[in-house]
């Protein structure tokens, strides 16, 4: 009797060792099988035989080897490797291969990426396990499991929220996008590249017709609000795309402001108070002349305001003439108020340089930071009568400011002549040549005012003083005190409105000092 523990191929066994018997001449060899003691069918199989019983001994042991082994190499073939897939610890069914889960992955990512051109989604798969398994004939559920698994995918994409001061103004597609945008908004008013040569700026806020630039260059570009970027997850439909986001960042609002002129107000005492630039309130308001304004006035102050302000610095230089002095010499053959020219002047060249501030494109602030002789001006050579007059000029003009700073140049500004030069410094007023003091008050616009005649065709007006020191009529000496600088009139901060007049005609008195 021959025992059999794995009930599935006995049957095929069987058969076998009967036909093997028959083939041995031993045709009266039976093969039963019964049922075992735990009532596994087909798990005895009994052989018996008239046979001798060493034959019968030898031949069903060899036949039962073959046998053996012939049933471990049928169970081996068709044993069956397979995974076990867990998702966040629980089971979610049987695959052949955990490459069948790489390709899902892969083919949903792909298919959700086409959807959502430009964006960059995750895929949130949870933490996938792989249980190695093996069994006779097993049969796993690969495309139940695979389906299963990809009705539990979940999608989200990735974009980079834009905030000015914190506040929220859209969210881009990545970094570079956003990048983009903010370097195509500074790119309006300047290169990115701040302090390299060739850099195209806009045209200045001024025009003089007697300067030629010579060259522009801007050394700096920056946001003046705290920008911020970062990496966020949203839904899709959240993204914005980068000409909404440059609309949001550049257009801003601009909701009509009027203002009416209070006591003591200045075109610069207003626009410090609404934070803009002198240009806007003068574009919008072309009737103000000379700076001008009067209490109930109502000026248009209307400006756009974006959510994000460039702020440049430009730093140009330009060629300005340089006004001929005048050399008085006295002649005792000549009668009083004869003069005759002995040599004709002839302008000289200077190198300024500029410094302006723009916000926007707004000029929002000009400073004089260096000059450069060229060409000497030729003095221009009179001889006047002998009879000497106290107060003539000599046609040389000295700074009226010890330590001078020019904070706002001669020349037009938005279509109206700046017609003198502000200067900060020493707060001593001093006479820029010899003179006869011509008036001593107040004028509009200028507040405390003393004008000197030089009695040689030119005239210089000192604007804005907190008090004066002479009176009509009085002699002045090129260098001495006339008045104490201030912030009277329409000024803005303490400082010295100074202008050289020839002939009534205002002239750069940069050309003269």
């Amino acid at each position: 009797m021959a025992v059999f523990r794995d009930k599935h191929p006995l049957r095929k066994v069987g058969q076998w060792l009967q036909t093997s018997f028959r083939k041995l001449g031993m045709k009266d060899m039976k093969i039963k099988g019964k049922t075992g003691k735990d009532g596994a069918e087909g798990q005895v199989l009994t052989i018996a035989g008239r046979r001798k019983p060493y034959l019968i001994a030898a031949g069903v042991m060899a036949l039962l080897a073959i046998a053996g082994f012939t049933t471990q190499q049928y169970i081996s073939a068709n044993t069956i490797d397979y995974y076990l897939v867990y998702r966040d610890g629980e089971q979610l069914g049987t695959i052949d291969n955990p490459q069948q889960v790489d390709e899902l992955l892969a083919s949903r990512k792909q298919e959700v990426e086409q959807q959502h051109p430009g964006l960059q989604m995750v895929m949130e798969t949870g933490t996938l396990d792989y249980v190695p398994q093996s069994g006779f004939k097993a049969q796993p559920e690969s495309e139940q499991t695979l389906q299963k698994l990809g009705g539990l995918l979940d999608f989200h994409a990735v974009g980079v929220e834009v905030r000015v001061e914190g506040k929220l103004i859209g969210i881009a597609a990545d970094q570079a996008a956003a990048d983009r945008v903010l370097e195509k908004i500074q790119a309006q008013y300047g290169t990115q590249s701040a302090g390299k040569s060739g850099m195209k700026v806009k045209a200045l806020a001024f025009d003089d017709s007697q300067a030629q630039v010579e060259s522009k260059e801007v050394t700096k570009v920056e946001f003046v609000e705290d920008i911020a970027t970062g990496e966020i997850s949203i839904s899709p439909e959240r993204v914005t795309d980068e000409e909404e986001l440059y609309k949001r960042l550049t257009q801003g609002t601009n909701k009509p402001t009027k203002y009416t002129v209070q006591e003591g107000d200045c075109v610069g005492c207003i626009a410090s108070k609404f934070d803009i630039s002198r240009q806007v309130i003068y574009q919008n308001n072309p009737w103000i002349e000379d700076d001008i304004i009067r209490v109930g006035d109502e000026l248009d102050l209307t400006v756009i305001q974006p959510a994000v302000t460039v702020q440049t610095e430009e730093i140009v230089k330009e060629t300005e003439k340089v006004e001929p002095p005048i050399t008085i010499q006295k002649n005792d053959e000549m009668r009083e108020g004869e003069s005759k020219v002995v040599t004709e002047g002839k302008p000289g060249k200077k190198l300024v340089t500029y410094k302006l501030v723009k916000q926007n494109g707004y000029l929002m602030s000009e400073e004089v930071t260096g000059e450069e002789i060229l060409e000497p001006a030729v003095p221009s050579v009179i001889i006047k009568g002998t009879k000497v007059v106290r107060g003539e000029g000599s046609g040389k003009f000295a700074w009226p400011v010890s330590s001078a700073k020019v904070s706002s140049s001669f020349g037009k500004r938005w279509g109206r002549q700046h017609k003198g030069i502000d200067i900060t410094g020493s707060k001593s007023i001093l006479a820029s040549d010899e003179a006869v003091v011509e008036f001593v008050g107040q004028k509009n616009g200028y507040g405390n005012v003393v004008i000197l005649n030089h009695q040689n065709g030119f005239k210089t007006l000192y604007g804005h003083l907190s008090s004066y020191t002479v009176s009509k009529g009085d002699i002045v000496e090129k260098g001495d005190q006339i008045g104490v600088m201030g912030n009277t009139g329409r000024s803005t901060g303490t400082h010295l409105h100074f202008e050289i007049l020839k002939e009534g005609d205002a002239q750069n008195p940069l050309s003269y000092l």
